[in-house]
């Protein structure tokens, strides 16, 4: 049975990497419960009963899996609990603030229904970023990054659900001269998760460390709106959102003063790989055939034969370390970089690599007036193409540039405006070539929303006769659409040896031999993954 097709039946085909993450197969799909579903990463209520639905229908009669209980005394099967397992874990905890003047003037129903727009708010952005939500304390909500599903970004995960939720609480119905507002505190440690605590409807997974008790008190501590967190967290995130220092204070129930950081806003840093690590790269070990290749391409595209490069990989192999290797290496000769960049988090929204770059080309902020990001547009558009103003309609309503009397809306239906802004990007990039040579480079097109796509599958055919390097990097499991050109190259990136892997940790300890019980653990471990 193909259980991605299955999904795609039911309209659920999001669920399909929680599936094979947990190994989900045609004989353990009939054995699937309710908790087993939510335990995956299914919060909605609806979506369990379709999936459990679909279940029953393709077993019949007779097996009969759990469904969804329609009252709490309702008397169901339970899931066999898991193993408990030592993880790191993210912890979010938030609350609504001033809840108890908040019940103190509201009759009972009305608290009710503010209590469940604001628990509905906050477990909707928990989830979009794809944590857990562990329990509802009243108009507290705690959640987990990390567990059951992991991710290799849970600290940005948590943080961005964080601003998402501080952002969202204040735009509720509250009390007519009230502003509701949500505090959030977060935490990253090693804890005990798994075991089942409680009995029938009260059961629980349990957390066990002090990592949630300190996203609790740094919750307590934060001011409204704010979203404060951990060292150990502000450590996993780089340079991906700017912090403030809090200082280390004393909270109830830690021997030592806790040094705590306030989120102001994303950082500064051009892309994720260089935010992460803004304290230096290390040298780039086993990889000198494929930076020749990327040399060698980028040669051919100065002199006028454009080029494409498919550059794939696992996560973590060295896709975006092996980019900025070629950056180093052409730094001083003349050309125009042209980045984008492609998020897990905006899969859903159109062009969102080509806003972003754009953003970073203007150096727009969003404090700034509209007739100040217009200039700024502008200024940028002049480098590039010589319908300033034409261009520039198309893309402020893309940048969320306000529309003025230098600043027109155009009266175009969808399509037209969609392929007229197609031409202006177009423009743009043959424009940029006749001063210099351009590299472009899209990174992580595997999460490309497919607007995205659509215009660089009209870029990728003109290049050919350009001076353009194109770098497209994706993992495997994303198909290409551009693979049949003469002028396009497939480059894969493998798995290091052990020779290499030893060679990247002689250099990471600075020549220091390690003991080879050590050695040993770190080459099974790493599997040749230099991340």
């Amino acid at each position: 049975m193909d259980i991605a097709a299955w999904l795609r039946e039911l309209g659920l085909e999001r669920y399909n990497e929680a599936f094979q993450e947990n190994e989900i197969d045609a004989e353990i799909l009939p054995k699937l419960t309710s908790d087993d579903l939510k335990d995956i990463g299914i919060t909605t209520v609806g979506h369990r009963r379709k999936l459990l639905e679909a279940i029953a229908a393709l077993t019949g009669p007779a097996v009969a899996p759990q469904v969804e209980p329609s009252a709490p005394d309702e008397a169901v099967p339970r899931a066999r609990p898991a193993e408990a397992e030592r993880r790191q874990l993210t912890v979010l905890f938030c609350d609504l603030v001033g809840s108890t003047a908040l019940a103190a003037r509201l009759d009972p129903e009305e608290m009710r229904d503010l209590i469940r727009a604001y628990q509905n708010t906050v477990a909707g952005e928990i989830a979009r970023f794809e944590g857990h939500v562990a329990k509802y304390m009243g108009d507290g909500v705690l959640a987990y990054f990390g567990w059951p599903r992991a991710h290799e970004d849970e600290a940005e995960r948590a943080v961005r659900a964080g601003l998402a939720i501080a952002a969202a609480v204040p735009q509720l119905e509250g009390p007519e001269d009230a502003t509701l507002a949500a505090r959030v505190g977060i935490a990253t440690g090693l804890v005990v998760v798994g075991d089942l605590i409680g009995h029938e409807e009260a059961r629980e997974h349990a957390v066990v460390g002090e990592t949630p008790n300190l996203a609790a008190r740094l919750q307590a501590w934060a001011e409204p709106g704010a979203v404060v967190i951990a060292d150990g967290t502000k450590r996993l995130l780089g340079g991906l959102f700017d912090c403030a220092d809090l200082g280390a204070h004393d909270l109830k129930g830690f021997a030592e003063p806790v040094r705590a950081w306030q989120i102001v806003g994303a950082g500064a840093a051009e892309s994720r790989f260089e935010a992460l690590h803004k304290a230096g790269m290390s040298p780039l070990v086993g990889r000198e055939h494929e930076l020749g290749l990327l040399l060698d391409r980028w040669v051919l595209a100065k002199g006028g034969e454009g080029q494409v490069v498919l550059l794939s990989g696992e996560p973590g192999i060295g896709k975006s370390r092996i980019t900025e290797a070629l950056l180093e290496r052409i730094a001083t000769e003349p050309h125009v970089r042209l980045r984008y960049f492609c998020s897990p988090y905006h899969v859903n929204s159109a062009l969102h690599p080509v806003i972003d770059q754009l953003e970073r080309a203007a150096r727009l902020k969003r404090d700034d007036p509209a007739e100040a990001q217009l200039d700024k547009l502008k200024a940028t558009l002049r480098e590039g193409t010589r319908t300033i103003d034409e261009a520039a309609a198309l893309l402020a309503p893309l940048l969320s540039i306000p529309s003025s009397e230098r600043n027109p809306l155009l009266s175009l239906g969808l399509q037209q405006q969609k392929s007229t802004t197609f031409e202006v990007l177009l423009d743009q990039l043959a424009s940029l070539t006749k001063r210099q040579p351009v590299l472009q480079i899209l990174e992580d097109a595997h999460w490309s929303d497919p607007t995205t796509i659509e215009l660089f599958d009209l870029t990728v055919d003109p290049i050919q006769s350009l001076p353009v390097l194109l770098i497209i990097t994706f993992r495997p499991g994303f198909t290409p659409p551009w693979t049949g050109y003469a002028h396009t190259t497939s480059l894969t990136l493998n798995r290091l040896g052990q020779r290499q892997v030893g060679m990247m940790i002689e250099r990471l300890t600075g020549g220091k031999r390690l003991p080879t019980e050590v050695l040993a653990q770190i080459l099974a471990k790493t599997d040749g993954v230099p991340l």
